[in-house]
């Protein structure tokens, strides 16, 4: 990148793409005094940062998730689900409902992090997870792919601060571990205090203040990666709830 005529770093792209960042959640922070106002003005920029950084093979929205059996999640900050094979979103009351089937992961925003909304995520989490989700077979020229295995949907926390003095210390990781199975906590960026990532190893990764936010992006990266594609909707399933 070349700028005032010299070239600039990638490290600095990363370092600037944060600083702007920042601006705009603190922004939104500081100008906005109602509470309800202030939470969906956070989460339409997180929503906004998300959609433009991430590949365009996934969106991301607000949303409920449903499944073939009337199932239903709580309403959803941020979900990046599907671009490609989702066929059964649809939009009710300006209201987005996804499929499970979709779904790649989910994110709760929030301004502060503590133990209530860490364990608020995790009430968020295990709504989506406890969904059925459908996985049919592939139709391709010469055949039929078997129906992909079923991956586990990550979910994390997006907050501008943290209420702890040790921001993602002791307290913090003791919170973090006591969410289990279809409530755990995988990955998290708490903007003006570092960065978390905890691998299905139970390793966690903490990072700086400095590298927040593309340190996050990066292990969200390493996520979506590692999961490929969604599984093939059976959209005999769906259609059978009109019966």
């Amino acid at each position: 990148m070349v700028k005032n005529g010299s070239l600039v770093s990638l490290k600095e792209v990363y370092k600037q793409v944060q600083i702007q960042m920042v601006a705009n959640l603190t922004a939104s922070n500081v100008a906005i005094h109602h509470s309800g106002e202030k939470g969906s003005s956070t989460e339409t920029d997180w929503i906004s940062w998300l959609k433009t950084y991430l590949p365009k093979r996934y969106r991301v929205d607000k949303a409920i998730v449903v499944d073939s059996n009337d199932g239903i999640s709580n309403q959803i900050d941020a979900v990046v689900y599907d671009a490609q094979y989702s066929h059964l979103v649809f939009e009710h009351n300006n209201v987005k409902y996804i499929p499970a089937e979709s779904v790649y992961c989910l994110f709760e925003v929030k301004q502060q992090l503590n133990k209530q909304n860490l364990d608020y995520a995790g009430d968020k989490a295990n709504s989506v997870r406890r969904l059925y989700r459908t996985s049919t077979t592939i139709p391709y020229a010469g055949g039929e792919y078997e129906p992909k295995k079923l991956h586990f949907i990550p979910a994390g926390i997006l907050t501008l601060n943290s209420i702890w003095a040790d921001p993602l210390g002791a307290t913090f990781q003791k919170n973090l571990f006591s969410l289990i199975g279809d409530k755990s906590i995988q990955l998290g960026c708490v903007v003006n205090e570092g960065a978390f990532f905890l691998s299905d190893k139970d390793d966690l990764k903490i990072a700086s203040r400095e590298t927040a936010l593309i340190s996050f992006f990066f292990s969200l990266l390493s996520l979506l990666k590692k999961m490929a594609t969604v599984p093939a909707i059976d959209i005999d399933a769906y259609a059978k709830l009109l019966s």
